[in-house]
């Protein structure tokens, strides 16, 4: 990892894997690291659980970038911000329509419920923000005169491998799609023709969503019609963004099956899309202090616990029996990433051992990034 944080053409890291597998401590670790290592760092999470504040010693994490004024070293600095849905829809909405459409746009009680609860907007905002910070970064010029050189990014906890990739293209089929068009269609020329079916529709649709719902729509669309463009237009400039040789893909799993199943999903898809994969972080592995093997260890706690020959032998037998079943967990974690590495043998994989603690301030994290730089087993 370090050879990829040092690289200074690497602008962007997009950690992505399914929930649970430690992705949001993965992105502050590595995002602490590169400003260590003398970056100029920016870290987006999208987690909700906002642990990220806490453990980069933070009172609060919003949608603006905060400094992180205990982190960087050699010219290496540290922002943190953590997506704000809504208030980066509104953004949009306020940077590129006029200021009587954009008010129109936001009190729509439509839009209010599309841009803070509609499935798939988080992921669409969350590219719309990587744009917004990758454009603030290019506007800075180049070298020591650009805010920031590295941005990394904790992809939201989709139960769908890729939502993150998935998302522009179907919130623009959303706001382009047939009945929206219809919504708009003018009631002239070739038009007319339908008018007596777009009765029948409409009169339909307000006895199944109302009356005021319908409305509501209508206004919505006919007020956003104007933006539609421009965000199929952003989607698709931050589309070719990550799949640019800039960017880097670290697929995050665990090593439990279901993870690594889903880890393999990441690595097909983005190779389906030419996203440029860095490589695997398998969190959480079990790496037993001790030599001998689980079943070198359950047969000498039976002896033991046999002769009885004193308090002692009881409580080593109970130590050796702990032993061998964690020797036997990393067993089969290590067949579970050993049939990864079989399916997909040119990714390169790093693998972070299970801490005894949770991760919850800059020193944990620092400790998660001395592991993900030079870790004791890699491929």
């Amino acid at each position: 990892m370090d050879a990829i944080l040092d690289d200074p053409t690497t602008e962007i890291i997009v950690c992505c894997g399914s929930g649970g597998v430690g992705k949001t401590t993965t992105s502050a670790a590595l995002a602490l690291r590169a400003a260590e290592r003398g970056r100029r760092v920016c870290v987006l999470t999208i987690d909700p659980a906002r642990r990220l504040a806490q453990s980069l010693g933070l009172t609060e994490l919003d949608n603006v970038p905060r400094p992180v004024k205990e982190a960087g070293a050699d010219g290496g600095s540290l922002d943190a911000m953590m997506l704000d849905m809504k208030r980066t829809f509104d953004e949009v909405v306020e940077a590129h329509a006029s200021p009587e459409k954009a008010a129109q746009i936001l009190e729509n009680p439509f839009y209010q419920a599309l841009s803070s609860s509609f499935a798939g907007t988080q992921e669409y905002m969350a590219m719309e923000k990587l744009g917004q910070l990758h454009a603030e970064a290019v506007a800075g010029g180049t070298g020591e005169d650009r805010r920031w050189d590295l941005i990394v990014v904790d992809t939201p906890p989709s139960r769908s491998a890729l939502d993150f990739l998935d998302a522009p293209e179907r919130l623009s089929s959303l706001l382009d799609g047939r009945l929206i068009r219809i919504l708009l269609a003018p009631a002239k020329g070739p038009a007319r023709l339908f008018s007596a079916g777009f009765g029948i529709v409409t009169s339909a649709l307000n006895k199944v969503l109302g009356a005021q719902v319908l409305t509501d729509v209508q206004t919505f669309v006919a007020a956003f019609d104007t933006l539609f463009g421009g965000f199929r237009q952003r989607a698709e400039a931050t589309y070719a963004l990550l799949q640019d040789s800039g960017t880097a893909f670290l697929v995050v799993a665990s090593p439990e099956p279901d993870a690594m199943r889903e880890a393999s999903y990441f690595v097909e898809r983005l190779g389906q899309e030419a996203m440029p994969l860095a490589g695997l972080v398998v969190n959480r592995m079990t790496v037993p202090e001790l030599v001998l093997d689980g079943d070198e260890a359950y047969a000498a706690a039976r002896r033991l616990r046999a002769q009885r020959a004193n308090a002692d032998d009881e409580v080593v037998s109970a130590l050796l029996e702990v032993h061998a079943r964690g020797e036997r967990v990393a067993e089969r974690e290590r067949r579970v990433v050993l049939g990864f590495t079989g399916a997909h043998p040119r990714v390169r994989r790093v693998e972070v051992p299970g801490l005894a603690t949770d991760v919850h301030d800059l020193d944990g994290l620092g400790a998660i990034g001395d592991l993900l730089g030079a870790p004791s087993r890699s491929q």
